[in-house]
């Protein structure tokens, strides 16, 4: 992906501060970051969403966020940590090159700001039920 920023940071073709890297991700500090120590872990091999991995890719991935979680906890003690992942443009996906956000929290003001209203009055207990078990029934076939 020749016209990818993130190919291109992970290629070493473009500058990037990165903070960790292995043969399958980098880790890099987020050039318009929301909160110190605001990181991104990137797949070096083009994945446009997570759609697109397989086990072994994700797997590979996933097990390198502790290690960079837990080293902004031990240098920056922040008050709590958001994982971040926008799966598409309806999800707010900017970047079409999968990456997740690392956004430390110290308080209220840190300038992250999430906003979470559920619909509990539009799913009623029967309903949940039901997109239960819609859900489970895929994982049988």
């Amino acid at each position: 992906m020749t016209s990818c920023i993130f190919c291109k940071i992970a290629e070493g073709t473009l500058p990037s501060e990165k903070i960790y890297e292995d043969e399958h991700v980098i880790a890099i500090l987020d050039v318009m970051p929301v909160t110190k120590g605001h990181v991104l872990l990137i797949p070096k091999k083009h994945r446009e969403n997570l759609y697109e991995f397989t086990e072994e890719e994700a797997s590979r991935l996933f097990s390198v966020a502790p290690k960079i979680a837990n080293v902004l906890k031990e240098e920056f003690t922040p008050a709590g940590m958001n994982l971040l992942q926008n799966n598409g443009a309806a999800a707010g996906q900017a970047v079409f090159h999968f990456h997740m956000h690392f956004i430390p929290r110290y308080d209220q003001t840190d300038g992250f700001q999430s906003d979470w209203n559920p619909k509990v009055e539009e799913f009623p207990k029967e309903q949940i039920q039901e997109i239960a078990e819609q859900i489970r029934s895929r994982f049988g076939k």
